[in-house]
């Protein structure tokens, strides 16, 4: 009965993610020469906070640094639309400039994944 209970209470928590259609966001990017880390962490920390984590659809974002001031940008939305349209507003929001003006962005790449 105990095995039967925990089944349960396992599926019953699986329910939420089942319960939409998940895309992962994933962006990578190097930094301009002479931008560190200490940067742009925080310029990066501003735009999720100003204008990702505002979007409808959002469901987490993560960033990490790589070597060679490399970059990675990973964003979980609930459907493809909201993934598109918050990067259709994107540079309207004041600490896109600021970001923008810090990578390389001839060296970004982003692609769609589905769950």
């Amino acid at each position: 009965m105990k095995m039967i209970t925990q089944v349960l209470l396992g599926l019953a928590l699986l329910i939420p993610t089942l319960s939409y259609a998940e895309v992962i966001e994933v962006a990578t990017f190097t930094l301009k020469e002479g931008v560190t880390y200490e940067v742009f962490a925080p310029i990066d920390k501003a735009v999720e906070v100003e204008h990702v984590a505002k979007q409808p659809g959002f469901i987490s974002r993560e960033t990490a640094k790589g070597q060679d001031g490399e970059w990675l940008v990973v964003v979980h939305w609930v459907t493809e639309e909201d993934a598109e349209a918050s990067m259709r507003s994107f540079m309207q929001v004041p600490a896109a400039a600021d970001f923008m003006a810090k990578i390389d962005a001839s060296t970004m790449v982003m692609k769609h994944y589905s769950k």
